[in-house]
C-alpha cells in the first residue's frame, strides 16, 4: 500500500487506516486517494475483518483536499480532471458503503473531504481540539464528491449554511449538528474506542453487514453509477473554471481571492 496511507490489522480483526501525509495535514492528492480506495477494496474483502478505524498522522485528522494539488489539476486534460474527481467520489462511496463498522478518530483540523469522510463513517469520535470547516468555496470549488453524504449526515439545513459560507466551527457545534457522535477528552479518546470496538465485537458480522446494507439501501442512500458520474463531471468543471483556476492560486499565493470584496 501507498505510504500515504498506511495499513494494520490486529489479532482481533480490527483494521486501522492511517491518512499519511502529516506535512500537509494529511490532505489527499490522487496517489492518497488510489490508496484509499484499493484498501478499502482489499479489506472489503476481508473475511475476518470486524471492524475499520481511521485516523490522521501528526496534529490532524484530514485537511480535505491538497489545495496546491488542486491548483495544479485546474490545467488538467478534461479526462484527467474528471478522473481525478471520481476518484474522491468513489472514494467516498467506498467508505459510506464499506460492510464492516467504521469509526472515525478526529483531531485537529477536519475540513472539505475530511468531513466527507466523517459523514461516511458509522461512529466519529472528536477531540476537545477538532476543528472542522467545509471550505471549498473559498478556493473557488464545489464539494460536489462529499454533498449527498453530507446532507445524508447532518441534514440540508445544516449543510446549506456551512458549506455555502465555508465557517469553521469547533467539536462541540460538530457534535450539536450530528456529525460527530461523541466529544471525548484527548486522553480518553482510545478507552474510548476500546469501548465501541468492544460493542462491536458482540454483534455477529454478518448481522452487522446485512444491516448496514439495508439501513443505505432501504434509504436511498448508496450511490448509483449514474450519481457518481453527475457528482465527478459537476466536481473537476468547477474546479477547471476562472473560479477555481483563481481560488486556488490565491491560496497558493497567500493572498484574497480576486472576488472577495466585503461592502
Amino acid at each position: 500500500m501507498s505510504q500515504s496511507v498506511l495499513l494494520e490489522i490486529d489479532a482481533r480483526g480490527v483494521a486501522t487506516a492511517t491518512l499519511n501525509r502529516p506535512e500537509r495535514g494529511n490532505a489527499y492528492d490522487e496517489e492518497m486517494l488510489a490508496a484509499l480506495i484499493g484498501g478499502l477494496d482489499r479489506l472489503a474483502a476481508d473475511a475476518g475483518l470486524r471492524a475499520l478505524v481511521l485516523r490522521g498522522a501528526g496534529k490532524h485528522f484530514q485537511a480535505g483536499a491538497d489545495v496546491h494539488w488542486l491548483n495544479q489539476a485546474t490545467a488538467y486534460p478534461p479526462e484527467r480532471a474528471y478522473a481525478a474527481s471520481h476518484a474522491t467520489v468513489e472514494a467516498m462511496r467506498k467508505l459510506n458503503e464499506f460492510p464492516r463498522p467504521t469509526i472515525a478518530m478526529v483531531k485537529g483540523a477536519c475540513f472539505g473531504g475530511g468531513v466527507g469522510i466523517v459523514c461516511c463513517v458509522d461512529v466519529a469520535l472528536a477531540a476537545p481540539d477538532a476543528l472542522f470547516g467545509i471550505t471549498e468555496i473559498r478556493v473557488g470549488v464545489a464539494p460536489t464528491p462529499i454533498s449527498t453524504h453530507m446532507v445524508n449526515a447532518i441534514g440540508l439545513r445544516h449543510t446549506r449554511r456551512y458549506a455555502l459560507t465555508g465557517e469553521r466551527f469547533g467539536a462541540e457545534e460538530a457534535a450539536r449538528i450530528g456529525l460527530v457522535h461523541e466529544v471525548v477528552p484527548a486522553e480518553a479518546m482510545e478507552a474510548r474506542l476500546e469501548e465501541v470496538l468492544d460493542a462491536v465485537f458482540l454483534g455477529a458480522p454478518g448481522a452487522i453487514a446485512a444491516t448496514k446494507d439495508s439501513f443505505l439501501g432501504a434509504n436511498g442512500l448508496k450511490l448509483d453509477d449514474r450519481q457518481v458520474a453527475l457528482l465527478s463531471h459537476e466536481g473537476w468543471t468547477q474546479r477547471s473554471s476562472p473560479e477555481g483556476r483563481e481560488g486556488t492560486a490565491a491560496f497558493r499565493d497567500k493572498r484574497r481571492p480576486a472576488w472577495y470584496g466585503p461592502g
